[in-house]
């Protein structure tokens, strides 16, 4: 293998060059990125650069120690057997990594809608933000949660409107409702069960013909892998470019990181597509590996973490079909420091989350890599450290 191309200069694009270095590659290696920046961290554009904490979140890379030929402002437009088809022309390959990440979901409308997705749509929407301003934000997501925290420092009357009838449905179901009363104690008024039938100018029209006026309207709904320049190119793709647990894909030479992978989880005997930093960071040494010829597995405990109205929000694992256990009281007053925990029928602990308690989201997180069983009573006692749960 002479020439490794990697497609999208993201943070899982630039960690999968310094893993093949690592590994101990010497060949070419080409970096292509659609933005004309060079490779930024994503997570910071919703808490510190909309916050007005920091203008540039560059990853700490020498590329040029690497000696990677970086081509920024350059797309993929087509995948071939051995060739890239990019806006520069076609780009031959030994090895192929797929780093394209994801994009963000936009609704009807032929009104202004912003996304917070790039360092250019996070600056733009920083400057929007005033105390004379009114926000309407789509999503009491990840992202929905985190603009409106910042809007709401920045000054600005914040609406935020969710189709479901909790915050974080998505991500955690009915433990986001624990969520919920945040917003008002922000001064956000949010409006659950709400749909939205389209994006206007000045505002949002809803599903039940009633309109919000807003003077900015951020969508934030979700994303979508990157995925469609693959299109015909006989890659298996299945809400993401579908790989295993070496993260190869079906296209020979050819692996897959970042959000736009849906990967084999030996743990949870499922694929999972995880849009999280953690995952662009740990993912490309495994896909390297798989380059060059080397064992790996890549298997981790999926981790993020949200920073919304004052308090930090953190989840390890995967809890679909788990039993849960709650930690403190969520309806504590001022600051409540809680947690849910998840378990097997079994008993060993599958995911957990944690409100202002970041010493059970570390100890949690070892624990469902360990996969020993726990006492469930012990548990449920918010004074008996995690790791202090388990059964001899």
């Amino acid at each position: 293998m002479n020439h490794v191309v990697v497609v999208g200069a993201g943070l899982a694009g630039v960690r999968s060059v310094e893993a093949l270095r690592a590994r101990g590659f010497g060949g070419k290696i080409t970096l292509i990125g659609e933005e004309r920046h060079r490779p930024y961290d994503r997570p910071p554009l919703s808490k510190g650069v909309l916050l007005g904490e920091t203008d540039s979140t560059v990853v700490d890379s020498d590329l040029d120690a690497l000696e990677v030929d970086f081509r920024a402002g350059v797309s993929a437009k087509g995948l071939h057997p051995g060739v890239v088809e990019t806006t520069e022309g076609e780009l031959a390959y030994d090895g192929l990594v797929v780093a394209t990440g994801a994009r963000p979901i936009r609704l009807r409308g032929d009104g202004p809608q912003h996304v917070v997705r790039t360092i250019d749509d996070a600056l733009h929407l920083r400057s929007l933000l005033g105390e004379k301003t009114t926000v309407a934000v789509i999503g009491a997501g990840w992202i929905g949660a985190e603009v409106a925290t910042a809007a709401r420092r920045a000054g600005c009357a914040v609406t935020v409107v969710e189709a479901a009838d909790t915050p974080l449905a998505a991500a955690l179901g009915q433990v986001g409702a624990y969520t919920a009363p945040w917003y008002a104690e922000a001064g956000v008024d949010l409006r659950l069960g709400t749909m939205v039938a389209s994006v206007d100018h000045g505002g949002l029209t809803l599903a039940d013909g009633s309109a919000i006026e807003a003077d900015v309207v951020v969508t934030g709904v979700g994303v979508r892998p990157a995925t469609e320049w693959l299109a015909g190119s006989g890659i298996r793709l299945d809400n993401g470019v579908v790989t295993d647990e070496h993260l190869r894909t079906s296209l020979p030479d050819v692996v897959a990181v970042g959000d736009c992978a849906a990967w084999w989880s030996r743990r949870y005997g499922i694929r999972l597509r995880v849009e999280h930093w953690d995952t662009a960071l740990g993912a490309p040494d495994v896909a390297a590996a798989t380059l060059v010829g080397d064992a790996a597995v890549y298997d981790p405990v999926p981790y993020f973490w949200s920073e919304q109205f004052g308090h930090m929000v953190q989840y390890a694992g995967h809890h679909d079909g788990a039993r849960l256990i709650t930690r403190g009281d969520p309806a504590a007053e001022g600051k409540p420091r809680w947690a849910i925990c998840w378990v097997t029928d079994d008993d060993r602990l599958t995911a957990v989350l944690s409100v202002n308690r970041p010493r059970d989201l570390v100890q949690g997180r070892r624990l469902i890599e360990g996969g020993q069983r726990l006492d469930v009573d012990r548990l449920a006692d918010p004074a008996i450290a995690l790791r202090d749960c388990t059964v001899a």
